[in-house]
């Protein structure tokens, strides 16, 4: 699973999330720091508001939540959909040998690049992260 750290870097970089069911999402509150919770429209699902979208907690998985603004969630993409949001840029993902990580490559503007890590997930994340930046500047 991806890193709090990637994710609080990919929201703060633009990247957006529109809830799908089975995305998984953490709350920075005390007490759910390292709760991970899973979008489901049998238990938790996205409401629209004239004030904005909530995430609506239906009463079977936290009962002491009622909804939380879909801003006050911490989206943690899956690694499938780390790569779809790296589309075209993405050329391959590798495992280090002696099983010594992951290593993602992309082609950027200024050429192909690697990413490396001991999860896939926060290779593709931090590949995605460069590209983003890129294209904000």
């Amino acid at each position: 699973m991806i890193s709090r750290s990637l994710a609080r870097a990919l929201r703060d970089a633009g990247v957006r999330w529109t809830p799908q069911d089975g995305d998984r999402f953490a709350l920075d509150a005390d007490g759910l720091d390292e709760q991970v919770f899973t979008v489901s429209d049998m238990t938790i699902e996205e409401h629209h508001y004239d004030t904005g979208s909530v995430l609506g907690f239906n009463g079977t998985t936290e009962w002491a939540l009622d909804s939380v603004a879909l801003e006050d969630a911490l989206w943690l993409p899956a690694e499938h959909q780390l790569r779809d949001l790296l589309a075209g840029t993405f050329r391959s993902l590798t495992r280090a040998p002696a099983g010594a990580g992951w290593t993602v490559a992309v082609v950027l503007p200024e050429g192909e690049r690697t990413f490396s890590a001991d999860d896939p997930s926060d290779a593709y994340a931090e590949a995605l992260l460069t590209l983003v930046r890129a294209a904000a500047a």
